[in-house]
């Protein structure tokens, strides 16, 4: 990596229960944090049976988020990353909600996976606490999740995200702020049976050292400490203690303790309850605690795409190789989407670093359908890339690389691009245009090389330039691009070719 001097860099993270901001400047290589924010929005109580984000939960966010975009206005735009996490991927009404949080912070909001949550996690904690030699489990308590993390170094060996957070077990088991004997056991218990599928792995798996990190293990760390109940992390008997003086305080509105926020109330006991889960089910003595999270992982990645160290291209590596993709065939058709690319980019105006990335990865993975079938294998391969955990990809890219390989042949599928926002539909198109193109012309897996050609573009007017007389000497090329020319057609694509 070899940084420019002084770039700024900002990182939101959109919690279940609190919204956060980093900024930080890289100077040598060296990340220097220059500001925080954060705001407990509380999203994930404004999340009706329906799952329907309230319109009150919504507006408190959006005021959250101009006062983040003011911040950050300064900052280049692809500096900046946003993420959603779990209410986001719950929220029905969630594409309504982006769409007015772009205008609101000035930067488009990703929707993040549990397990890429989960990775990112263990990223923020391992560049802030690196260890090489220990083996370590992650836990993370958000508002809507629980994420669990082994790893060494930079490395996860498993990740996982469970559905509880301090929001929604506290409005299961904690509505009415009363904080009973019964009603904690039964929040206990209830973590305890969600981390039941994981539990037999993890303990195999093992691990040297366990560490908490966010808002609520940080909080429950605070107090524990402030009470004199232990003198580093969190132990078992404090968190027991912690939890018997809740139990006998009888409600959240009657919760005293020295350097816990009134904001943090609410959510307080439901948090212990988790941690006590977690502690039982994992038998653990004892937790140290880590100051990084999801958004200093977040920080990382983006500075690391910023200087060609994107993890997301080592997940489609990963990928090629778990499906057995014929990598030669790959290649080439990588190369000739390239090439068009270069010669419309500015035509058709798409973007040298996110459009470019996004065709090749497309090139690189469209045959992965045929580890599933030969036929139909380009909805088999979108719909393993739509429904996979791919590391570093959000929802949304997921769903426009899963476009790209859905339409790279046969009928045009035009109708289905409405899953992808409008702003975006007609890039992503003219990248599915180019990707068919490719493919169309390596069809024979031929091992001798196209020929040079020139690609012109008109809105949806496109026109192949071959040397004089090729494709008279390629007869089953021209029968294959007269066929793609007619599917092109249907979709009110023009192609023209000589």
């Amino acid at each position: 990596m070899t940084p420019n001097m002084d770039e700024s860099y900002a990182a939101v993270d959109l919690g279940s229960n609190s919204f956060h901001m980093i900024v930080a400047n890289l100077v040598d290589g060296r990340l220097q944090i220059i500001d925080r924010m954060k705001e407990m929005v509380r999203l994930a109580s404004g999340l009706n049976d329906k799952h329907e984000l309230s319109k009150e939960s919504m507006q408190q966010a959006l005021e959250c988020l101009q006062r983040f975009g003011q911040r950050i206005r300064e900052i280049p735009h692809l500096n900046v990353r946003a993420v959603g996490t779990n209410t986001l991927r719950q929220a029905r009404n969630g594409t309504d909600f982006l769409s007015r949080a772009l205008i609101a912070l000035g930067h488009p909001i990703e929707i993040i996976a549990g397990r890429e949550e989960a990775r990112l996690i263990y990223s923020g904690v391992a560049h802030s606490l690196y260890d090489e030699v220990n083996k370590r489990l992650v836990i993370d308590i958000g508002g809507g999740s629980t994420e669990l993390i082994i790893g060494r170094g930079f490395d996860t060996y498993y990740t996982e995200s469970l559905y509880m957070g301090c929001v929604n077990v506290g409005q299961r088991f904690f509505e009415d702020g009363k904080i009973k004997a019964k009603k904690m056991r039964k929040a206990i218990l209830f973590a305890m049976q969600e981390l039941e599928s994981i539990e037999t792995t993890y303990k195999k798996m093992g691990w040297d050292q366990a560490l908490g990190s966010s808002g609520t293990i940080l909080s429950i760390r605070d107090v524990v400490q402030a009470q004199g109940w232990c003198d580093a992390g969190i132990t078992s008997s404090a968190l027991t203690r912690l939890m018997e003086t809740l139990i006998a305080m009888g409600d959240s509105e009657s919760i005293s303790f020295a350097g816990l926020p009134e904001r943090r109330k609410p959510v307080f006991a439901s948090g212990v309850a988790i941690l006590c889960g977690v502690f039982e089910a994992l038998n653990l003595d004892r937790i140290n605690v880590s100051e990084g999270a999801l958004r200093e992982g977040l920080l990382y990645d983006l500075i690391g795409r910023a200087h060609n160290e994107d993890i997301r291209d080592k997940t489609i590596l990963d990928v090629s190789q778990r499906y057995n993709i014929d990598m030669e065939q790959a290649n080439k058709v990588k190369e000739t989407a390239e090439l068009f690319f270069h010669q419309v980019t500015v035509d058709w105006e798409l973007d040298e670093r996110m459009d470019l990335k996004l065709l090749l990865w497309g090139a690189l993975i469209h045959e992965m359908g045929l580890s599933v079938a030969h036929n139909q294998y380009h909805r088999h391969g979108a719909y393993l890339i739509a429904n996979s955990d791919l590391a570093g990809f959000s929802r949304q890219e997921q769903i426009k690389l899963a476009m790209l390989v859905r339409s790279h042949r046969r009928k045009f599928p035009l109708e289905e691009f409405e899953s992808i926002t409008q702003s975006r539909r007609v890039s992503i198109i003219r990248l599915c245009v180019l990707l068919r193109l490719a493919v169309v012309l390596h069809r024979s897996r031929s091992n001798s090389s196209l020929p040079e050609m020139q690609i012109s573009v008109n809105k949806n007017k496109i026109n192949l330039n071959f040397p004089s007389g090729w494709l008279d000497q390629h007869p089953l090329t021209l029968v294959d691009l007269n066929t793609e020319q007619s599917f092109l057609e249907n979709a009110d694509i023009r192609l023209t070719f000589n």
